[in-house]
């Protein structure tokens, strides 16, 4: 065996064992002038929901950097970035009834996003085998030609190129946030190197993602949207992994999972009518990171979309953490609506054409 092959086996054994946070503290300077749901204290429950999994496990750092407009350009138009580099102009102010900026929102989002290229590029190098990403502001709301819902830059979608660049050949987004992320979709959905498989509260903000959009061109077959009916919880999220999610991800075979890690699918949240738990997130991670290890690379990356329930997501974001690093909890089983049901039967119906795996 050579140095070389040493070496390298070498590297991945040591990052199997090691979980890459990315966190930086001017992600806590986008704040708005009044109280709004999107705010610092999110992080700090998503901080010490992290400090209680991780305990004295290994973990090594992710240093976010400004993201660099080739990269932004790679997702993003060249419009979008003058609007928002426009609108960024060191003061308070809105961009949308949504969507403050502040003078602290430029070098947060362009850390975020520039922090979640770094944990994609880290994955792919085997630096790292695990990552979560604490950042704000979210992303992934925002569109090619937009920002939205809270989001300025589409963080996911800027790590999932980054991935490429750095050599990975396909990359797959799980998005688990309760709204549907549009600008995700709108970035990937002609791109056959990247699928997007998306599970929302339908109907719910911003109004897309219905079961038949399915991808465009080239990318036909590699967007899935899982339109969710109000009160889906445990069991009804179960039944979609375990009938659509893994599968998909599993067919797809991608070198990298990333994970749009919104937890506003909580009971307890205030922004949506769905009935997950802490466990609930725990279960879907454990899944995603099984499928990684079974193809062979195990490299699993969350990034922090939404959560507003303070408790919720300290406890949620705890519970996936713990799951990449190793604790096990199985998909929720039982009883699910007909109309939860119904719902997989419309995406599955509108994916199989194009996906063997759901035939």
């Amino acid at each position: 065996m050579s140095d070389d092959v040493r070496a390298r086996q070498c590297s991945r054994m040591i990052a199997s064992k090691t979980i890459a946070i990315v966190d930086d503290e001017s992600f806590d300077a986008h704040r708005a002038p009044r109280k709004h749901v999107e705010c610092p204290e999110r992080l700090d429950a998503a901080r010490s929901g992290v400090a209680r999994a991780l305990g004295s496990a290994p973990r090594t750092t992710i240093a976010a950097r400004e993201v660099r407009e080739d990269e932004i350009l790679r997702v993003h138009s060249r419009e979008h970035l003058r609007a928002l580099e426009g609108a960024l102009r060191g003061s308070f102010g809105s961009i949308d009834a949504d969507t403050y900026v502040a003078p602290g929102s430029r070098t947060a989002a362009w850390r975020a996003a520039g922090g979640a290229a770094e944990l994609a590029r880290a994955l792919v190098e085997d630096r790292a085998r695990r990552g979560f990403a604490l950042l704000r502001p979210p992303g992934h709301h925002a569109e090619r030609d937009r920002a939205m819902g809270f989001c300025l830059l589409n963080n996911v979608a800027i790590a999932a190129a980054a991935a490429l660049d750095a050599g990975a050949q396909r990359v797959a987004i799980v998005d688990w946030d309760v709204h549907h992320g549009n600008g995700t979709q709108d970035a990937f959905e002609s791109d056959p190197r990247v699928m997007f498989v998306s599970l929302h509260q339908w109907p719910l903000y911003p109004g897309t993602g219905a079961p038949g959009e399915i991808g465009r061109g080239a990318g036909v077959g590699t967007t899935a949207n899982l339109a969710m009916p109000p009160g889906s919880g445990p069991e009804e999220y179960g039944q979609a992994f375990r009938r659509v999610v893994l599968p998909l991800v599993s067919g797809f075979a991608p070198d990298l999972v990333l994970v749009s890690a919104g937890y506003d699918a909580h009971a307890s949240d205030p922004l949506a009518s769905m009935r997950l738990d802490a466990a609930s997130y725990g279960a879907m991670a454990t899944a995603l990171v099984d499928v990684a290890e079974q193809l062979g690379h195990g490299r699993v990356g969350f990034v922090l979309e939404g959560g507003y329930d303070l408790d919720a997501l300290e406890s949620s974001v705890e519970a996936t953490v713990r799951a990449a690093l190793g604790a096990r909890v199985a998909l929720p089983e039982g009883r699910t609506s007909g109309t939860s049901q119904a719902a997989l039967d419309h995406t599955i119906r509108a994916l199989a054409p194009h996906r063997p795996e759901l035939r």
